[in-house]
């Protein structure tokens, strides 16, 4: 079932035209990779899902995305949506304050005052992304005193406790270290039973580990988009052949 409906979809920072007419679905309960060479449109698209250009100087697009058949510019409070489509960047970015408080940051705003709901949120949401162990007993502590990669899985916790519906990565993994890439690759694949995720990544291995579906794009085109394993085992387009072959991009 779509979870998520791209219609006819451009994209323009100022003249510059990132996105080129795509069309796609993205069902629920699956992980959809975006792969592509840097400047090819995919993270402008992952960013549009959630509204998240609409604050960028000269942004303006054309074409409409559905969420759950309800459209996020004209059906749904921008508010509501980014509750419901939750966002980790690249790099990780925790706010200067302790673990537990990052994580209460989301309910606190959305009104969740009682101490004992906002611990058990804590718990939760630290447990979901798979560092409740590592940092339960410290939960005092600064978020931006522990690793790069309990970090990274620190900002996921913090998505997950505003409960989202859809959950973005914009190359989670990309300043990490192979260990704490495979935590996050590990915990992306338990978080899909709950929570449809698109992830974008440069790491073509690692869209080949996760994903169920990619989508290849170059130059604002999305050129293919279909089974991880088909598209990578058989492209039907010349130009995902070659760089999925290494030979450009």
């Amino acid at each position: 079932m779509s979870k998520i409906e791209i219609k006819n979809f451009n994209s323009y920072y100022g003249d510059f035209k990132a996105i080129k007419n795509v069309n796609m679905n993205i069902e629920e309960n699956e992980i959809t990779a975006f792969i592509g060479p840097s400047g090819c449109g995919k993270s402008t698209l992952l960013r549009a899902i959630n509204r998240m250009n609409d604050l960028v100087e000269g942004y303006r697009k054309e074409g409409e995305i559905f969420l759950d058949n309800k459209e996020i510019w004209k059906d749904i409070d921008q508010y509501a949506l980014r509750k419901r489509v939750g966002m980790v960047f690249q790099k990780p970015n925790p706010f200067p304050m302790s673990i537990y408080d990052n994580i209460a940051y989301g309910p606190r705003t959305h009104g969740m005052k009682k101490g004992k709901e906002l611990d058990e949120v804590v718990e939760r949401s630290l447990k979901n992304a798979a560092i409740w162990d590592e940092v339960k007993d410290d939960l005092k502590k600064n978020a931006i005193q522990v690793s790069g990669g309990q970090q990274q899985r620190i900002c996921i916790a913090r998505a997950l406790a505003v409960d989202p519906e859809v959950i973005l990565l914009d190359e989670p993994t990309s300043a990490l270290d192979p260990i704490s890439t495979s935590k996050i690759e590990d915990l992306l694949f338990e978080l899909k039973k709950k929570y449809t995720i698109v992830i974008v990544t440069h790491n073509m291995q690692q869209a080949t580990r996760i994903s169920d579906k990619t989508g290849f794009f170059l130059l604002g085109d999305l050129v293919e988009y279909k089974k991880t394993d088909d598209l990578f085992s058989n492209p039907e387009d010349e130009r995902t052949e070659r760089y999925i072959t290494g030979r450009f991009g």
